[in-house]
């Protein structure tokens, strides 16, 4: 019998995660670890938590993540939308709760370019009089 799975794809940053849903204990596993192992930092993991526990879902699922891109910050916070978006396909009863939490919104704040004339995006060469 095939087993239902749910589906959401979180991005922040240059970060992209494709998030599955499982129904099972509520284990966490990223890139094919374990997410202790994966995110050294617990404040980051409460992060990726959010969403189960707004709509009192952990223990529930287990949720399966394969991520690229970024750094542990924009990692955690991809992860955490697409968990928002996979409970959306689980229930759509869910989405006042997590929009309300902020959850829904894909932060678009990204990494400004540098611009030509300058040592980075607004850094100017040092200035000297003589």
């Amino acid at each position: 019998m095939a087993q239902v799975q749910y589906y959401g794809t979180g991005r922040r940053k240059s970060s992209v995660a494709r998030v599955r849903l499982v129904p099972g204990e509520g284990r966490i596993i990223i890139n094919d670890r374990d997410v202790e192992e994966y995110i050294p930092f617990a404040a980051l993991r409460e992060v990726i938590k959010q969403p189960l526990t707004a709509t009192e879902t952990v223990g529930s699922y287990n949720v399966l993540v394969s991520v690229k891109g970024g750094g542990y910050t924009g990692q955690a916070g991809a992860i955490r939308h697409g968990i928002a978006r996979a409970l959306l396909e689980v229930d759509p009863e869910n989405r006042g709760t997590l929009k309300r939490a902020g959850l829904l919104t894909r932060d678009s704040r990204m990494k400004e370019r540098k611009k030509y004339g300058l040592k980075g995006a607004r850094r100017a060469p040092q200035f000297s009089k003589r």
